[in-house]
């Protein structure tokens, strides 16, 4: 999200959370200059790619995150390292440690960071850090075991509803806590469409 207006109306749908790129290559990054105004009930999330500790700070103050998306391939050290830093300067920030799942994906290697994230977030492989527009197969998610708490994300679309109404029924869903949906409900990058989203939302909420 960077547009004013758009921002608003989304405002008023009372989303869970609002995500601002801060990767400069990407389509959707956030111009330095806007600004956004805070809403309490909606929490502002900062999407970051390989970003050094410093400027995620600068950001989390500037923009009043309450928490940041680590998209890149940031380590176990350095999730450690910016959860201490946030946990000495009292802020409650939660980190947020996006994976790439392709046709399989070995969920063990997540163990490692479970106490220096507060979730992790599954989008699809692609070549370039941030989504492809695509889905994966949540089967997979039949191998996650973790007790971290998840965000689902790849591709989520209208057409996705009937699929989203069976995995919420699956054991392997119960770890899932909220779904990121972003370029299927754009008018333009970084310009959503309001009245597909409010649609959307009324239908996930009745299935």
């Amino acid at each position: 999200m960077r547009d004013a207006q758009n921002i608003k109306e989304l405002y008023e749908m009372r989303p869970h959370y609002m995500g601002l790129i801060f990767w400069e290559p990407s389509k959707r990054y956030v111009d330095p200059n806007i600004v956004v105004a805070v809403d309490p009930s909606v929490q502002l999330i900062g999407v970051f790619v390989n970003e050094t500790i410093e400027l995620i700070l600068e950001k989390v103050i500037n923009y009043h995150l309450s928490g940041v998306q680590l998209h890149g391939s940031e380590s176990i050290e350095f999730c450690s390292k910016l959860m201490e830093l946030f946990l000495n300067k009292n802020l409650d920030i939660k980190i947020i440690k996006a994976f790439s799942v392709g046709d399989s994906f070995d969920f063990s290697l997540l163990h490692a960071y479970e106490n220096h994230c507060d979730y992790f977030l599954f989008d699809t492989k692609g070549e370039l850090p941030g989504g492809t527009g695509k889905s994966f197969s949540w089967e997979l998610l039949k191998n996650y075991n973790l007790d971290t708490p998840y965000f689902l994300s790849g591709g989520i679309s209208e057409s996705h509803l009937q699929d989203l109404e069976h995995f919420f029924t699956t054991k392997y869903s119960e770890k899932c806590i909220a779904i990121d949906i972003n370029s299927k409900f754009e008018i333009s990058p970084a310009l959503k469409d309001i009245e597909k989203l409010k649609r959307f939302k009324t239908r996930f909420y009745q299935s």
